[in-house]
């Protein structure tokens, strides 16, 4: 187990933690925002950060300040910390962005992991290369290869009590990710981003994104504190986090506030087009959309800046509290309903129900149904696949309600949609407590008939009858042949 990463609860993918970090003294609570300072730009201080929002932990850039005269010797002078003004845990990135977007950069792993190690940076970060999606396959495991050998360059460089990052690459194949994932869990580096995962939200590849990152968890350990590099809207915190991600580091509070952009949970909306400010942080109490637009550029940006930054920090809680009532998925659901693409991030994340399920709690709060997709959820395929653990007698019947025909069978067991059939005994187990609307959807009536498929299937020997309540002809055909069908509302 990695020494600086400890799980506290989980949900689903999502997980509490704690990452400790020895160099700066302190222990960050994920899911944690990495707030982004330029450190040639200062729309919201590093202290404000920390004292105002509650920041841990912040990211800024080591190639910057390299690159910066005035700047770098300053922080060789002082230290990251004096020269930022924050208490908290400092990362530092290397200069990947700048060597996707220019081309190159002139320095090395080892010159740059020595640099941040120099100015007091607490997580330092190699140069890898960050393959942008969709490129040919070679180039791919050409630019992965490399970044390969620069995560074993920096095993061997002295940081010290510093982490190191060892970023999981390898664009749009899933393969290639699951690969890094496992090449860098395999190093004694600590903490781990996948990359390159910014032009996939930028084009609102959310379904894509999900592929990404659940192909490098696959390769990744459980103890392995992941950072989804670029991620800095709120809209979609939620999605990164079920899907097993820890860290997220957000340039976009101040990015957007520059261009009067106003950030929501539900997307973005430029300060223009408000009449009404729907929030209630201190910023949008104490003012008007008319009053933002009237302060100067400089003051209106960084009281949007602060704004944006309420609502990122309140996800993060929100989310946080929503693992530990065990209701992560609903908060999910709630936000995939935010944008199309959104929902295509969270179909795509119910097709790795199967690898959530792996991690998900056997037991937490209610479950609630509250779309179709419900019915793809890790709970269910979780009691689809413990239908083969139970014993049954020699006929059963499988019934909505009470047992209508229950003495013309040994046993009378239960059938809920979504889940399907279970024994009456276990009623009120979780999730079979499950909160569902009176009008089933044929989703969860398809899922039930696919539970008791499964059961017939692990049980051939068993005669079933199945008592239904007008189930559509289609749902029935999906059963075995032998499966007695006695519809209800005719009795």
């Amino acid at each position: 187990m990695r020494e600086c990463f400890e799980l506290r609860e989980t949900d689903a993918g999502g997980r509490i933690g704690e990452l400790t970090v020895p160099r700066a003294g302190v222990t960050v609570e994920t899911p944690a925002l990495l707030p982004v300072i330029n450190p040639n730009l200062d729309t919201i201080s590093p202290r404000r950060l920390a004292e105002e929002f509650g920041a841990e932990i912040l990211i800024t850039n080591s190639y910057i300040i390299h690159g910066t005269e005035d700047v770098r010797e300053q922080a060789i002078a002082e230290g990251l910390h004096e020269l930022l003004d924050f208490p908290g845990a400092i990362m530092t990135d290397s200069g990947s962005f700048q060597l996707s977007e220019y081309g190159d950069i002139d320095v090395t792993t080892e010159e740059i992991l020595e640099f941040q190690h120099e100015i007091g940076s607490d997580i330092g970060t190699p140069v890898d290369i960050p393959t942008p999606p969709d490129v040919a396959r070679e180039r791919a495991e050409d630019e992965l290869g490399t970044t390969q050998e620069r995560l074993e360059v920096a095993e061997d460089v002295d940081t010290g009590d510093m982490l190191v990052s060892a970023p999981v690459q390898g664009s749009t194949y899933p393969d290639l990710r699951e690969e890094a994932g496992r090449h860098a869990d395999a190093t004694d580096l600590d903490v781990f981003p996948v990359g390159a995962v910014v032009p996939l939200m930028n084009d609102y590849r959310y379904d894509d994104m999900i592929d990404v990152v659940a192909a490098a968890k696959r390769g990744l350990g459980a103890d392995a504190p992941v950072h989804l590099f670029g991620a800095g809207h709120p809209m979609m915190f939620a999605l990164g986090v079920v899907m097993g991600c820890d860290l997220f580091d957000s340039a976009a509070y101040a990015l957007y506030a520059r261009d009067d952009r106003y950030l929501t949970v539900r997307g973005t909306r430029q300060l223009a087009d408000l009449e009404y400010l729907p929030c209630s942080c201190p910023v949008c109490t104490s003012h008007s959309p008319d009053d933002l637009r009237s302060l100067s550029d400089r003051d209106r940006e960084e009281e949007l800046a602060a704004h944006n930054l309420h609502v990122t920090f309140a996800e993060i809680r929100r989310i946080k509290q929503a693992i530990r009532a065990g209701n992560l998925l609903e908060l999910v659901e709630q936000r995939a309903r935010a944008h199309p693409t959104m929902l295509d991030g969270y179909r795509t994340l119910l097709d790795h129900a199967a690898q959530l399920e792996q991690v998900d709690p056997v037991s937490k709060g209610a479950f609630f149904y509250t779309s179709h997709e419900s019915a793809r959820r890790p709970e269910v395929l979780r009691h689809h696949r413990r239908l083969a653990r139970l014993e049954t007698p020699d006929s059963l019947f499988l019934t909505e309600g009470e047992p209508v025909r229950g003495d013309d069978f040994d046993c009378s067991w239960r059938v809920e949609p979504p889940f399907g059939p279970f024994p009456r005994a276990l009623s009120k187990s979780y999730p079979l407590t499950a909160e569902v609307p009176a009008r089933t959807d044929r989703a969860a009536l398809e899922a039930a008939a696919e539970g008791v498929c499964r059961l017939v299937e692990t049980n051939p020997e068993t005669d079933v009858a199945l008592g239904h309540r007008g189930w559509p002809s289609e749902v029935l055909a999906r059963l075995p042949d032998g499966v007695e069908l006695i519809d209800l509302t005719a009795a």
